[in-house]
């Protein structure tokens, strides 16, 4: 029996389609909310998933694609942006990326926040990020995740 996308999940498709990724959304049985949960599903090492989180700078929203073997030092990260760097509220991240917690993906969104990628993410030959929803991932690599997210990379601890 196929089940049908989310509709966050087209969208996430139909975005990784026009900047150039090949599009396909993998529908997991199971919720994946967790890095560890994705890791076990698509069989890699928890670093090589990519948590898609938002985070306030100077009150701003930006996104944040952390490995998921790392937490956010949000002392250190945000000098390294240049500001404060605060948690985004869960209301704040379902207004900004239209995606719910523990489904949020790198793009998708209704409007473009500026991101940032954890260098730790390239030390992996692929990369899992979630696809709109939380039983959804894509695959992809560090090279095209920082293509098609417009993404600066910065070291995350």
């Amino acid at each position: 029996m196929t089940r049908s996308l989310h509709p966050n999940a087209h969208r996430v498709s139909d975005t990784l389609i026009a900047r150039g990724h090949h599009g396909l959304i993998v529908q997991q049985p199971e919720t994946v909310h967790t890095a560890e949960q994705a890791a076990a599903a698509v069989g890699v090492e928890v670093g090589a998933i990519v948590k898609s989180l938002v985070f306030l700078l100077d009150d701003d929203p930006i996104l944040l694609l952390v490995s998921g073997a790392h937490r956010v030092s949000v002392e250190r990260t945000g000098e390294r942006l240049g500001g404060e760097l605060v948690p985004a509220s869960s209301d704040l991240v379902t207004e900004v990326t239209g995606q719910p917690l523990g489904g949020v993906a790198p793009l998708g969104h209704p409007t473009n926040l500026p991101t940032y990628i954890d260098r730790a993410l390239q030390i992996h030959p692929d990369l899992w990020a979630s696809g709109g929803c939380p039983n959804t991932l894509f695959r992809t690599v560090y090279s095209e995740l920082m293509r098609i997210t417009a993404a600066i990379d910065v070291d995350v601890d």
